[in-house]
């Protein structure tokens, strides 16, 4: 049997998914997860039976700030390749609980950048975001621009992400990728996010909470397009660019075997739009609550995928409305709502 792939978070949202194609596929797969109660443990649960009826797949229940069961366990498993997807997600959370970030998005990362190290790993892919864009206003966002302005401590906690695996590319020969998510929804989504909480209000009747009055913009990703760029990354390990330049530097990029993505549907809508979507998929007018911006929150989010296009042909095919269709349809079916 090939050696498993590593997907840490393996009980979140993207991190489920991920482990659940590849095992549908035939590949063997080793999950991590603490399982914290961030949002409802339950449904992490769920993910976790899902995936617990697939024979090559293992689990490890356990935090990843735990550096010395890190290297272990990679150390035993020597995966060619390892997707780390793990951490603390939320950019309203950080606002009041940021030792969870530096603990979990810092901490362990630097513990998984050892543990791969030490084993020799193929390929580090990482899960960057969207928000370390920050302050930025050039639309498209493009993995060239430069993201020093931060604007919640879950983006700064993202950013230094990326240069801690740069130094490791850098010190170590290590290829690393770093994927800058963009909004990502489907089914099984986080509760957390605003298509879920939506959905669940409008059910029961409820008013809806709209930052910025409705007037801010994603760039809505379907989760099986994500998935898809994942794992075609996945399968091309980052090189060193040999045409780098010093001299004006491309962020993206380095003279290590290092780079990193944006991973979008490279298509911002307005979010009264998107509520608009929910609303005919559903059925029901929305009573909505008109509330300014929140701190840490930016006004746009649109992704430049150009780079993922030419390196891996990554075209996301999902619209906005069949997504969220395939998402109500999840939501009612798993919370047994008519």
């Amino acid at each position: 049997m090939s050696k498993p792939t590593v997907i840490t978070g393996a009980a979140g949202f993207i991190g489920f998914m991920t482990a659940k194609r590849l095992l549908s596929q035939g590949k063997p797969v080793l999950g991590i997860d603490v399982v914290n109660d961030y949002y409802d443990p339950a449904l992490k649960e769920s993910r976790l039976e899902v995936l617990g009826q697939y024979e090559n797949f293992r689990f490890e229940r356990f935090d990843l700030d735990d550096g010395e069961r890190v290297r272990s366990l990679i150390g035993e498993i020597q995966p060619e390749l390892l997707i780390h997807l793990a951490a603390q997600a939320g950019v309203r959370y950080s606002l009041t609980n940021p030792g969870a970030y530096s603990r979990s998005n810092l901490s362990a990362f630097v513990n998984v950048l050892e543990a791969c190290r030490h084993a020799q790993t193929g390929h580090l892919v990482y899960a960057s975001s969207s928000s370390v864009y920050g302050m930025n206003k050039s639309y498209p966002f493009r993995e060239s621009d430069v993201v020093d302005h931060p604007v919640s401590l879950y983006a700064a906690s993202k950013k230094a992400n990326e240069l801690m695996a740069h130094s490791y590319s850098h010190l170590y020969g290590m290829p690393t990728t770093g994927l800058r998510f963009f909004t990502v929804y489907g089914p099984w989504g986080r509760p957390d996010m605003a298509l879920f909480l939506f959905t669940k209000a409008i059910l029961a009747g409820d008013p809806i909470q709209v930052f910025n009055r409705g007037h801010m913009m994603r760039d809505f990703t379907y989760i099986d397009d994500i998935v898809e760029g994942i794992l075609r990354v996945a399968d091309m390990p980052a090189t060193a660019d040999a045409d780098w330049d010093p001299g004006h530097p491309d962020p993206a990029s380095s003279s290590a075997p290092y780079t990193v993505f944006n991973i979008g549907n490279g298509n911002p809508v307005k979010l009264l739009d998107m509520i608009s979507a929910l609303e005919n998929e559903l059925g029901i007018v929305a009573k909505k609550d008109l509330l300014p911006i929140q701190p840490g929150d930016v006004e746009v989010t649109a992704a430049d995928v150009s780079r993922l296009q030419e390196a891996v042909d990554y075209r996301p095919s999902t619209s906005l409305a069949q997504g969220i269709h395939e998402f109500v349809a999840w939501y009612k079916s798993y919370y047994a709502v008519s």
